[in-house]
């Protein structure tokens, strides 16, 4: 049996949580307040995810770099290989505001995707 504290990142309630993943696989959450807690915790025991935000370079554009995100949440071992993958990408200017930078990043079938718009010069 594994046991992990943890803090609900899913409202701002904050609650404290504990996580129990029991020898059979079974998981348990307590100390959430809403339903959002709960499988927050599980999630995060079991498969923790997360959103990455970065920049990509920008060439032609009024400024030098596009801030972009991914799409949605990525398995939490693929950070890595996600932020290499937007550490070598390069983007011509213009860019608007949730156009897509890279298709499937690093193979996770999420698109990393531009936060704002960015005129050429």
């Amino acid at each position: 049996m594994e046991k992990r504290e943890l803090i609900c990142i899913q409202c701002p309630m904050g609650c404290p949580l504990t996580v129990t993943v029991h020898d059979d696989g079974k998981v348990t959450v307590e100390g959430n307040t809403c339903p959002r807690g709960a499988a927050y915790g599980e999630k995060e025991v079991t498969h923790p995810t997360r959103t990455v935000t970065s920049t990509v370079v920008l060439e032609g554009g009024e400024i030098a770099r596009v801030s972009v995100k991914t799409a949605s949440d990525i398995p939490k071992e693929k950070i890595f290989d996600v932020m290499a993958e937007i550490s070598r990408t390069k983007r011509r200017a213009p860019v608007t505001l949730g156009d897509i930078i890279i298709k499937d990043v690093a193979g996770t079938g999420v698109d990393v995707i531009a936060t704002k718009s960015v005129p050429a010069k």
